[in-house]
């Protein structure tokens, strides 16, 4: 991503780590649909009910749709009269008949050029503003990542001059199944997974899901994911050139420097850490660190913690929108990266939470194996089971951890201290101060069942004044999103 670190990263504020002070920037819950709702509404996953990818688990039900979505951020936008343009991926389940088929179209978008169901490159389906519109396996016609580029450049040069606009694009990439575009498919043809920190490392002391991976992996997971790892990395060229294109794009309509622009994904993503071959849905960093890059007005170079439920309240803090208005449990960070325009201090903890997924029934290909589980493969490794339900707090001032409790017959915990062991090898339950402990555990209690303004009372964070100098601001705006598997 090389023209996207260039315009993004070098032009503005990237939230990557520090040596010294831990800067990330993290996912509420480590699945696409969860994570997904928690950027669209700016709240935690128990309070937009979005339990995993399925419409049992709240997936664009139309119990979301007539909750959540209905109070999501585009509503809002809409309000301060932005013509509102979507692309790409929204909800695994989007499009289903079950939910409202295609012509479902969530409020807030002028513009909705939806991907029906699951990412897929080439023969998929989208809703074009409520209309059913079939693609085929045309390198030209329907590749996704170019098509959401070439529509959302005619909605640029379509739109009106007179008020401000917001772009959220969503291409499949680097999602599975790794579809890169012709001219790219022989790129990184000697590019491996990093063999670095937990990889091909035993789950010692980690929850029975983490023990259960054969330790040294098998050369087939090996070469399975070595093999995901690099058509991942040709996906996301046809991204590096989306996002190229269409910041040329803005400059040439001097639109440029009063343009934020947001590059971030879903989900972080392992390969091969702990012995776990490919997925996320884990509790580690790999799985709940994501990237974030920020350009544009007074935005200066900062590493701060943010998560992805401030997206949302952050985007309606830009475009001038009264914030005590929303319902969210997320919070702006314009102060964090642009404190000219706002006051503000970083939250000093947050929560981490996910439900896991299993099957009622024996996966027929690993018969070793009992029911409750998902996700077996390669090799039968199962990357998800029931039980792999947990809740975290992951803390930065004072203490640099992460305490986690797993909601099972073991009430399994498991706490690491992310200064002296970053890659999160050792679980120091054991060795923990007893006070620390019961201190993490009350937080993890509060947050786990906070709603809106009490989510950020629990961290002390301070309301932010709205300075006169950016009282009339309405900057435009895109978010792109990329589907991390």
């Amino acid at each position: 991503m090389k023209k996207t670190k260039t315009l993004i990263g070098d032009a503005g504020a990237t939230f990557l780590n520090a040596v010294i002070v831990p800067s990330f920037f993290f996912t509420a819950t480590p699945l696409c649909c969860p994570s997904r709702s928690s950027i669209l509404t700016g709240r935690y996953p128990h309070n937009h009910a979005v339990r995993n990818n399925s419409l049992s688990g709240n997936c664009s039900s139309l119990l979301w749709q007539k909750g959540p979505e209905s109070e999501a951020f585009p509503l809002y936008l809409r309000k301060q009269k932005y013509q509102t343009f979507f692309a790409g991926k929204y909800l695994n389940q989007y499009g289903r008949k079950e939910a409202g088929d295609v012509g479902h179209v969530p409020p807030g978008w002028d513009q909705w050029h939806a991907l029906v169901g699951n990412s897929q490159y080439y023969n998929y389906t989208l809703s074009v503003n409520g209309k059913e519109e079939k693609h085929g396996d045309s390198y030209e016609k329907d590749y996704l990542t170019d098509l959401i580029l070439n529509r959302s450049l005619s909605f640029l040069d379509a739109k009106n001059g007179k008020h401000p606009f917001f772009l959220m694009l969503s291409p499949p990439a680097p999602h599975s199944p790794w579809t890169a575009a012709p001219q790219y498919q022989k790129e990184f043809s000697d590019v491996k997974a990093p063999r670095d920190g937990s990889f091909n490392k035993p789950g010692k002391d980690k929850h029975w899901l983490l023990r259960q991976p054969v330790n040294p992996m098998s050369n087939s997971s090996l070469n399975f994911l070595d093999d995901a790892y690099r058509k991942r990395w040709q996906t996301l060229i046809s991204v590096d050139d989306m996002v190229d294109t269409l910041v040329k794009k803005l400059d040439n309509m001097k639109e440029l420097d009063n343009t934020y622009i947001f590059y971030t994904s879903d989900n972080g993503y392992h390969t091969g850490q702990f012995s776990l071959p490919i997925d996320k849905r884990q509790l580690y960093e790999f799985d709940i660190r994501i990237p974030l890059m920020v350009r544009g007005p007074g935005i200066k170079p900062k590493q701060a913690p943010v998560l992805n439920i401030d997206l949302a309240p952050t985007i309606l803090d830009i475009s001038g929108f009264n914030l005590s208005l929303v319902n969210m449990d997320g919070q702006s960070f314009l102060s964090q990266m642009a404190p000219s325009l706002r006051n503000g201090t970083a939250r000093p903890f947050f929560l981490v939470e996910y439900t896991g997924e299993g099957h009622p029934l024996q996966d027929p290909a690993c018969p070793k194996l009992g029911p409750g589980l998902s996700q077996c493969f390669p090799d039968c490794v199962c990357e998800d089971a029931y039980n792999n339900t947990y809740a975290c707090v992951r803390t930065f001032v004072e203490h640099n951890l992460q305490y986690c409790e797993f909601a099972d017959s073991e009430s399994f915990v498991e706490v690491y201290n992310l200064t002296s062991d970053p890659h999160q090898l050792e679980n120091i339950l054991k060795k923990v101060d007893p006070t620390l402990l019961q201190t993490m555990n009350q937080r993890l209690i509060k947050l786990q069942s906070c709603v809106g303004s009490s989510c950020h009372d629990i961290t002390s964070q301070t309301t932010r004044s709205r300075a006169d100098k950016a009282a009339g601001m309405r900057p435009k705006l895109w978010l792109e999103d990329t589907a991390n598997h």
